[in-house]
């Protein structure tokens, strides 16, 4: 069928954002590379969590348009920047932890970083959840909370071990408590609630499928065979977890 015109100036409108998206994803794994190289890859992480963001607001734009990318994006980091302030302040629903200095510039004793790491991988995560369950808005928030959660299985192993937070007793998971996790589960469905309430029945994007595929990937390695010493457990839990959302998502959207 001819498109209108309407729909390729939408289209054409469209183009640049993903291209932005595309040079952004590269960017940050160049980044990424460069950080598993250095004796101190904690310099890398503020640049690295601003690329992911501007990757996923770019992919976004291009596949619900630009308004919608941003409010979603916004609503994603509002949301998770509130569940970690109430975290220091009160130990719930993390467990009790802290931020040490590492991180800057911070808001309230959280990491601006850490709350554009939650809008950036909330997007990611929601598209993967709108593949996984297209139809629904309560099964997309427990599909995306499982996803978001499995890549914290990679992020507080890396963090705790950089010193850029500490956990107050402990945990069975290289240190950290298993009510990180729950506490993940139940924001991360926040967020996807948050964002679906934006988004709605929008698609997920193939953008936004790569770019959590290539954070799964590469967090793989980097702990499999990079970091030192390396961590063959959160390795293998890590990369089963997010390999499995991803290989689910793309299955169903090449299915469709």
């Amino acid at each position: 069928m001819e498109q209108t015109s309407g729909e390729r100036v939408t289209g054409a409108a469209l183009r640049p954002a993903r291209s932005i998206g595309v040079l952004s994803l590269l960017a940050m794994m160049t980044v990424q590379v460069a950080s598993g190289l250095d004796a101190r890859p904690e310099r890398y992480t503020g640049p690295i969590v601003v690329l992911l963001a501007a990757c996923a607001v770019a992919f976004a734009a291009g596949t619900w348009g630009t308004a919608r990318a941003v409010a979603a994006f916004g609503a994603a980091v509002l949301t998770g920047y509130a569940a970690e302030v109430a975290g220091v302040l009160t130990g719930f629903p993390f467990g009790v932890y802290r931020y040490s200095d590492v991180l800057w510039p911070q808001v309230g004793g959280v990491p601006v970083v850490v709350a554009l790491a939650w809008g950036g991988m909330g997007l990611a995560a929601y598209a993967v959840a709108t593949a996984v369950a297209p139809a629904g808005r309560w099964a997309r928030a427990v599909a995306g909370a499982g996803a978001l959660t499995a890549w914290d299985l990679f992020l507080d192993p890396q963090m705790v071990r950089l010193g850029m937070w500490t956990w107050a007793d402990g945990g069975a998971y290289r240190g950290i408590p298993l009510s990180n996790f729950a506490g993940w589960l139940l924001v991360s469905a926040l967020v996807m609630l948050v964002v679906g309430r934006v988004c709605g029945d929008a698609g997920p994007g193939r953008g936004l499928l790569a770019l959590y595929t290539v954070m799964a990937v590469m967090e793989t390695v980097a702990f499999a065979a990079v970091f030192e010493p390396t961590d063959p457990l959160v390795a293998a839990a890590g990369g089963i977890t997010m390999g499995a959302f991803a290989a689910l998502a793309w299955r169903r959207s090449w299915q469709r």
